[in-house]
């Protein structure tokens, strides 16, 4: 799980205790989500109550970083100042969980690439911030910018 270059403004999100794990995961190339620690289910966004059991008893795990395009938009329309266009913004289904998904970035091809079902791995996008570091997980397709072919 290699870093992805800083090419363009990010909006960094705001850090908390519920969500370090999860945005500063990347310094050591991990993908971290809450995890029940009775049933197993991964929670994403995290939340103080698991929604299948409504066990408390939760703790940061790291998954594999791999999953799959479920679906995805190339976007041309310059919404923030200084993002660089055209950009693939998708939908992952992260292999470790069904419905455990995530809303990100295809970086490492050329948007024509992306596809529906597309095997993809996380890579993490380091942003210094004063309230602390975040590590963005974005993801290029498996085994690197060759589109999945």
């Amino acid at each position: 799980m290699t870093l992805a270059t800083e090419s363009s403004f990010r909006i960094l999100p705001r850090l908390t205790d519920a969500n370090r794990h999860f945005w500063q995961g990347g310094e050591q190339g991990e993908l971290v989500f809450l995890r029940c620690r009775a049933c197993g289910y991964y929670i994403h966004p995290p939340q103080p109550v698991c929604p299948i059991d409504f066990g408390k008893d939760l703790a940061p795990e790291a998954v594999s970083g791999r999953g799959t395009v479920a679906t995805f938009t190339v976007n041309h329309q310059p919404w923030i100042p200084g993002m660089a266009l055209p950009y693939v913004i998708a939908l992952v289904d992260i292999e470790e969980q069904p419905g455990l998904r995530l809303q990100t970035n295809i970086v490492g091809c050329e948007p024509e690439q992306v596809r529906i079902g597309m095997p993809v791995e996380v890579v993490f996008e380091h942003r210094e911030d004063r309230h602390g570091d975040v590590w963005i997980p974005l993801f290029q397709p498996h085994g690197g910018g060759d589109g999945g072919q």
